[in-house]
């Protein structure tokens, strides 16, 4: 019975100084200067980070399920025109965008090769290699607009993605020099106090480690999403590649057909 305030006493006194080993808080507000500053700037790539990641989620989401809506009516429905209003209310489709901005450069080379067949005469021979001419020049130009409104979406699509690779590869190390000086930090103080037992060093060696703590929650998440992302995008990316081509036979169909019905 002699012993038990002492068995008691013991691991109240070390319940005090867990609470402070323990609380994080307290940690990072008695850690150095620079660990601080880390600590700052792994905060903010966090913050960064997961704006991003909810951002890119929906819009990555709603990318799909638009572009799914998209190709049911495309390929349900042979009135262009039709379709064009249709895609003009799906917004965040990369594909939808793909072929408005390929029917609006068709219809615009489709004017611009009826005002000037006008003024020409109708020779056979001549009129037959104008039109094959023109009908070549009339794709060569849509396949440009395609590619160029294909790499705008997907410069779109891409956006802030680089952060995401850029957080989960710095991050970790920005945390390993918060760890590393805290670290050498603590070895400056023993050296100071003369004194190497456990509860001078353990305080400043925790407090130095939160540090790498912090680089690996911020990098973890970020290199997930920015995985997961990437291979939402590759998908929507042959989604484009796939319609691309369909779009330019598609056209070159329609074109073929009206020349025919012109001769």
């Amino acid at each position: 019975m002699t012993n038990l305030p002492v068995f008691v006493q013991l691991p109240l006194g070390l319940s005090g100084a867990g609470a402070f080993g323990h609380d994080i808080v307290q940690m990072v507000l008695h850690a150095g200067l620079v660990v601080k500053f880390v600590l700052l700037l792994l905060f903010l790539f966090s913050v960064v980070s997961w704006a991003i990641i909810f951002s890119k989620f929906r819009l990555l989401r709603r990318a799909k399920e638009d572009t799914e809506e998209f190709l049911e009516i495309f390929w349900s429905s042979s009135d262009m025109k039709e379709i064009y209003k249709a895609s003009e209310e799906l917004g965040y489709s990369p594909v939808a965008r793909l072929f408005r901005a390929g029917f609006t450069e068709f219809t615009k080379l489709r004017k611009i090769e009826a005002g000037a067949s006008k003024g020409g005469g109708s020779e056979s021979m001549a009129d037959t290699k104008a039109l094959a001419r023109s009908s070549r020049v009339i794709m060569d130009n849509l396949e440009r607009s395609l590619r160029r409104a294909g790499v705008d979406q997907l410069n779109r699509l891409e956006r802030a993605l680089n952060f995401l690779a850029t957080t989960g590869n710095t991050t970790p190390f920005i945390g390993l020099f918060g760890t590393v000086w805290g670290i050498m930090e603590s070895f400056r103080g023993i050296g100071l106090r003369g004194s190497a037992s456990l509860a001078v060093v353990a305080p400043g060696i925790s407090e130095a480690l939160i540090a790498t703590a912090a680089g690996l929650a911020t990098a973890i998440p970020a290199v997930v999403a920015f995985n997961y992302f990437t291979q939402r995008v590759d998908a929507l990316k042959a989604e484009m590649e796939i319609f691309t081509s369909d779009f330019l036979s598609i056209m070159e169909r329609r074109l073929f057909k009206g020349q025919v019905a012109q001769r």
